[in-house]
């Protein structure tokens, strides 16, 4: 693959803070108009490296370019080539949808025409244009998700950084962001996007890379990456326990290997090779050897399944997610303002990151 067909490229990047490492040698590279799915637990550096990439953190060490500029040395170059959708929502809930749109334009010095030009466009791209006058206090999570992500396509920009862009939606609101994610990858734009989410990177992802403390430990599509788990299986349940011990035999005689046993509820698993001619050959062999099965499938490995064999680390839930982010919600809202500070309104937060990004 050459250097021009890759939009996002790191190469030995390392990052610390104090004596926390949180890069150790990062390597990545993302082909142009793809989705690149960088997976890993909390304090894995998913989140370090996009900050990195996108021109936000400095880092210690190695290299990194997107959309063809350095991301240390043409930092300008990068920022006006990319969007960014963080973790928390960058806009005004007191203002309209349109009405923030139409304040990232004038932020990024489009004009007033032109912005609102534009914000008008966005609104009828993220299927709001509907809602676009009213405040976006009354927008559902998913809406407001969409109008991040116009937010930022104010400039069209080539690379696209998702932080864990689905944290805390319903099952509708995820659904809703992965179909703009989609529209907008059709369009040509390329998209890093970060997740803890397994199904989330199997639905939208061209590759995925596996991060765990600072630095990837594997890559390739999803499909690839189940292989790593040993393959596919086939899943067998049978009427009684005598009839799980003759099929246990059968199928260590046929596979060379012993099946995995649940004696309770009457189950055999066992790994094959060659998958579909596998199925044939088991159900011919349990036939023949007599025995009577209940039920019989062939199961291909998950993502949840890779990430426990590589990282050695359950996956975070949808729900527990959500739960994490709720009670630090209600945590935040428990603690008093420091020193009557008051907090900086939403407006000037969305600019300033905006800007930043």
């Amino acid at each position: 693959m050459g250097s021009s067909d890759l939009a996002v490229v790191a190469e030995g990047l390392r990052k610390r803070y104090g004596d926390k490492v949180a890069l150790d040698g990062f390597d990545l590279e993302v082909r142009a108009g793809t989705v690149c799915g960088l997976l890993g637990p909390n304090g894995a550096g998913k989140t370090t490296a996009v900050r990195i990439l996108s021109t936000l953190q400095r880092f210690d060490g190695g290299r990194a370019t997107v959309a063809g500029h350095d991301v240390a040395t043409e930092a300008a170059k990068v920022r006006y080539r990319i969007g960014l959708v963080g973790q928390n929502a960058a806009v005004d809930e007191v203002l309209g949808g349109k009405q923030n749109l139409v304040m990232f334009g004038k932020l990024y010095r489009l004009g007033a025409a032109a912005a609102r030009q534009r914000a008008d466009e966005l609104l009828e791209r993220f299927g709001l244009a509907e809602v676009g006058d009213k405040p976006v206090k009354s927008y559902s999570g998913g809406m407001r998700r969409r109008l991040d992500l116009a937010a930022s396509m104010i400039l069209a920009p080539a690379v696209l950084f998702l932080d864990e862009p689905t944290v805390g939606l319903d099952p509708r609101g995820r659904n809703e962001v992965w179909e703009a994610v989609r529209d907008l990858v059709r369009q040509g734009t390329t998209v890093l996007l970060t997740t803890q989410y397994l199904d989330e990177a199997d639905q939208l992802a061209d590759r995925v890379s596996v991060i765990d403390t600072g630095r990837v430990i594997a890559e390739g599509t999803p499909d690839q990456l189940k292989t790593k788990t040993g393959g596919d299986r086939i899943d067998l349940a049978v009427p009684d326990r005598d009839q799980l011990a003759l099929a246990a035999r059968t199928l260590e005689q046929l596979v060379g290997a012993a099946p995995e046993l649940d004696e309770e509820d009457r189950k055999l698993s066992v790994r094959v090779a060659n998958s579909d001619a596998s199925l044939i050959e088991v159900v011919r062999a349990l036939d023949a050897a007599g025995v009577s099965a209940e039920d019989i499938a062939l199961r291909r490995p998950t993502l949840d399944e890779v990430f426990l064999h590589l990282t050695g680390r359950r996956p975070v839930s949808e729900e527990e997610a959500a739960a994490a982010a709720k009670a630090a919600k209600a945590d935040k809202k428990s603690k008093p303002d420091r020193k009557g500070k008051k907090d900086v309104p939403a407006a000037e937060r969305a600019g300033a990151q905006e800007v930043n990004a």
